[in-house]
């Protein structure tokens, strides 16, 4: 039975609140999550995000109602398609990703799911009875007989990922009590601030996106340089070449200004710009010591000297 018109318009509400309310959202997949699973991660959340779900042609029919007052919210309907849900947010969108994406299962094959990742049963002894060695012959997993049980003799991928688990597969990897996949919230696409995005922009280092932004501005300071067309980025670089440019006119005629007095200054009498360095470079230092400690040595000398080789009683 569908939602009734009250139950329909409180969504519609509660749908703009939040959309109101915070700026960034995930779109998340929500395939194989529990129930039990996805009240812990409403938990984890609890301050800094809210989960929203729904179905998705009340999703849709929301978000169109929503369009004439919130247009930007258009870019979130060509991703409202299979089993998602959205997290509302205004938190850092790393941490929110990792709160998402911590919780997970460990389930086992079924026959006809969708792999997630590549399966490899390891070589070794199973500890099951030689009358089960059909289930390993039907996968072409080569065994022997090892003290009346099953050994493989190396480790063979029996699930390529991407790929529907086979019937044969699925009873194999149930019986040797391998569980090899891990299910949770899956983040698909990020809306932030009227951008979508896919999570993986959210890996890419501040510092790459600074070198990026920093050889765009290189490159259009260069480009209107050579077109002599002035933008923000290049007026600095003009100024200083026509600066530049005025200092040599001044240095080659009789035209002079406050700038340039200095540079014509330093020309006619560079030695008296020059500064003494001290002799002996690095060892200056220790020997500017050393000789202070033999001037005070020879002033001791003096004063021992001032007695005319007499003591005080003599």
């Amino acid at each position: 039975m569908g939602a009734s018109r009250a139950d329909k318009e409180l969504y519609f509400e509660k749908l703009k609140q939040l959309l109101d309310t915070y700026p960034s959202i995930f779109i998340v997949n929500v395939d194989n999550v529990g129930s039990n699973q996805m009240h812990q991660i409403r938990v984890a959340l609890r301050g800094k995000g809210v989960v929203l779900m729904g179905k998705n042609t009340m999703v849709r029919r929301a978000l169109r109602t929503l369009l004439s007052e919130l247009p930007q919210f258009e870019r979130l309907l060509p991703y409202v398609r299979g089993n998602v849900g959205f997290v509302f947010t205004n938190q850092d969108l790393k941490e929110i990703r990792a709160i998402i994406t911590a919780n997970k299962v460990a389930a086992p094959a079924r026959a006809g799911m969708l792999a997630t990742v590549d399966v490899i049963v390891p070589g070794g002894n199973t500890g099951m009875e030689p009358g089960k060695t059909s289930f390993f012959q039907a996968l072409r997993i080569p065994t022997k007989i090892a003290r009346g049980t099953i050994e493989i003799v190396g480790d063979v991928q029996v699930v390529t990922a991407g790929t529907r688990v086979g019937s044969s597969e699925a009873t194999l990897l149930n019986m040797l009590n391998i569980s090899p996949f891990t299910f949770g919230m899956q983040v698909q696409q990020i809306f932030d601030s009227g951008n979508v995005f896919t999570p993986d922009v959210l890996d890419i280092d501040e510092k790459v996106l600074i070198d990026r932004f920093l050889s765009g501005i290189k490159t259009v300071a260069a480009i209107s340089l050579a077109l002599k067309y002035p933008t923000i980025v290049s007026i600095p670089h003009l100024l200083v070449n026509a600066y530049k440019n005025l200092l040599a006119i001044s240095l080659a005629t009789d035209y002079t200004f406050d700038g340039a007095e200095k540079v014509k200054e330093y020309l006619a009498n560079p030695e008296a710009f020059a500064v003494a360095a001290p002799a002996g470079g690095g060892d200056a230092p220790a020997a500017a010591a050393a000789e202070e400690k033999k001037v005070e040595k020879e002033e001791e000398k003096e004063e021992s000297d001032d007695d005319m080789g007499f003591g005080l009683f003599d």
